[in-house]
C-alpha cells in the first residue's frame, strides 16, 4: 500500500511535502542470517533508522525502516546491491520518490520516508528464526 500525502498550506495555498510510506514485497536468494545484518548495517550507514526486523522459520524477513528523503538514492542502491529483488511497481515507486526528492530537495529533502519490507528467501536457504536472532 502506497501513501502519498500532500496538503495545501493554509497561508500560501502551496502544496507542502509530507512523508511517504509504503509496503514492499521482495525476494532474495541470500540466507536470512546474512541478509538481515547486511541490510540493517547498510540502512544505518545511509543515515536510516531500522525500527523493527524479524524472520520466521519459513525464511520470510520483515523490516520496517525510515530514512530522510535526501538519502533515497543510497537506500535504493543498498536494497539492490544486497540482492533484494523488488517488484516492478516497487522499482517505479522508489524511482518516483528519488526523482521527486531530487526536484524538490530544498522543500522535501529532510522529510521522512518509511518502508515496510517483506523479503521471502528461497526455501532451500531457510534457517530458523533463532539463528537469525543470534546473527543480529
Amino acid at each position: 500500500m502506497v501513501q502519498r500525502l500532500s496538503a495545501l498550506t493554509p497561508d500560501e495555498g502551496q502544496i507542502m511535502c509530507t512523508p511517504w510510506a509504503t509496503g514492499m514485497k521482495a525476494a532474495s536468494i541470500e540466507e536470512p542470517a546474512r541478509l538481515v545484518p547486511t541490510l540493517t548495517g547498510a540502512i544505518l550507514g545511509c543515515g536510516g533508522w531500522v525500527l523493527s526486523r524479524s524472520c520466521n522459520d519459513t525464511g520470510k524477513v520483515t523490516m520496517l525502516f525510515e530514512f530522510e528523503r535526501q538519502a533515497c538514492v543510497e537506500i535504493y542502491t543498498v536494497l539492490v546491491s544486497a540482492g533484494v529483488e523488488l517488484s516492478r511497481s516497487d522499482h517505479i515507486w522508489l524511482t518516483e520518490l528519488c526523482q521527486c526528492t531530487s526536484n524538490n530537495r530544498n522543500d522535501c529533502g529532510t522529510e521522512i520516508a518509511s518502508i515496510e519490507l517483506e523479503i521471502q528467501t528461497l526455501p532451500g536457504k531457510t534457517v530458523s528464526a533463532s539463528q537469525v536472532s543470534s546473527a543480529m
